[in-house]
């Protein structure tokens, strides 16, 4: 009896190692060739080329669904109510065994959070940030890579673009949850420092807040409504910058009507507010940021808009959507490191044909210390009926970058 207790004893010990092996063999296995990469983006309302990119990557690398790469998730339009349900829609995708880069573009308030999260979940998935909406500190702390725009170089350039052009004037517009960003107030300074270099005015206006009681349409008619007058106040020779892209059509549409200047949106593109205020319809040049450009800009040039109306000619949204999946396939797949800036400025350069981009690593005002996983970028500024400004190549002065 004791021996065939003994001999139940060893037969289930061997099952029980068989059947724990037969487990570990059906995991799957991560590969170079077999990993998601998961996306999140704004919605169509409140970023819609962001969310353009994470289509453009579907195209070439296909759904997670349809056994594909990409796993695009969106995170909800009123996200500073519901910053609970954005963490949980980041950190919902580190439960894919396959998941090996989560891209959140644009890093909204709670993208640190969910960020920390998935890490405590799995270390081994890449998290990147792009366009950061919080402080450079928050989300260095907990992203493997950041990218923003360059808020100190546009700073700088978007000004003296404007004063080239014979601008006086420079309206800035914006609600307080943005200039609590530290990304943009330090811009606002920068912008203030270099209309006094130039001798230009400087004037601060505010419109409401789309994620506000008020909702994007009330925030959008504000500013249908107040760009006459403001083109009354300031001139005609004045140029207007938001720092949102709900007001971006609205602003445009005005500006075409009444006069006024425009050199570049806040995350520049032919696709910002341009179509809506123009009225044309690209659905047929969607995707073809050259045709877009052209079209555009014809009919900018129709409306008496040369010169007076400037974009970047490939959408900064979409483009760091896409550029950012590309750069993480490029790092997994080892042909890339995550870090070297001429890597990350590759992959950004097959969206962007024939634009030039400048950029460095973020360096903190107080310390001077230069951040090794955050990076600001641009692009060249192009105007319509003009053409590039030739903005990468400038030398900003050193003190802009010490300016808080």
């Amino acid at each position: 009896m004791k021996k065939l207790l003994i001999a139940l004893l060893v037969l289930a010990f061997i099952s029980g190692a068989l059947f724990a092996q037969a487990g570990k063999e059906a995991a799957p296995v991560v590969t170079a060739k077999n990993f998601h990469i998961g996306v999140v983006t704004g919605t169509v309302s409140q970023s819609e080329d962001d969310l353009r990119g994470a289509e453009r990557m579907i195209q070439e690398y296909g759904t997670v669904s349809a056994g594909g790469m990409i796993q695009h998730v969106t995170y909800p339009d009123n996200f500073m109510d519901e910053a609970e349900t954005t963490i949980s829609i980041i950190t919902g995708l580190a439960d894919d065994p396959l998941m090996k880069a989560i891209i959140v573009n644009q890093a909204i308030p709670g993208t640190t959070e969910a960020f920390r999260r998935v890490k405590e979940k799995r270390a081994d998935i890449l998290c990147i940030a792009g366009e950061a909406h919080e402080d450079p500190g928050v989300i260095q702390s907990a992203a493997d890579l950041a990218v923003n725009n360059d808020f100190v170089a546009r700073g700088y350039l978007i000004i003296k673009t404007a004063h080239d052009l014979g601008v006086d004037t420079f309206v800035h517009i914006s609600f307080p949850r943005h200039m609590s960003y530290e990304t943009m107030s330090r811009r606002v300074a920068i912008m203030r420092a270099t209309c006094a270099e130039f001798g230009m005015k400087f004037v601060l206006e505010t419109a409401p807040d789309p994620t506000s009681d008020v909702g994007q349409a009330g925030a959008q008619q504000y500013v249908l409504e107040k760009v006459p007058a403001w083109i009354q106040q300031y001139g005609k020779n004045a140029a207007f910058f938001c720092t949102n892209d709900a007001h971006t059509e609205p602003l445009l549409k005005q500006l075409l009507a009444y006069g006024g200047f425009f050199i570049e949106a806040d995350l520049p593109s032919p696709l910002m507010g341009y179509p809506g205020a123009l009225g044309i319809d690209l659905s047929a040049e969607a995707g073809n940021f050259a045709a877009i450009l052209k079209k555009v800009e014809a009919s900018v040039v129709a409306k008496g808009g040369a010169g007076r109306f400037g974009t970047w000619a490939f959408s900064y949204g979409y483009t760091t959507t896409a550029g950012l999946v590309q750069h993480a396939i490029n790092v997994i797949k080892g042909e890339s490191e995550l870090l070297k800036l001429a890597d990350l400025m590759k992959a950004y350069a097959k969206y962007t044909p024939g634009a030039q981009w400048n950029g460095s690593f973020y360096s903190d005002t107080a310390t001077g210390v230069r951040a090794k996983n955050h990076v600001l970028i641009y692009q060249d500024t192009y105007m319509m009926g003009k053409g590039f400004m030739g903005t990468p190549s400038v030398v900003i002065p050193d003190k802009y970058f010490i300016i808080k």
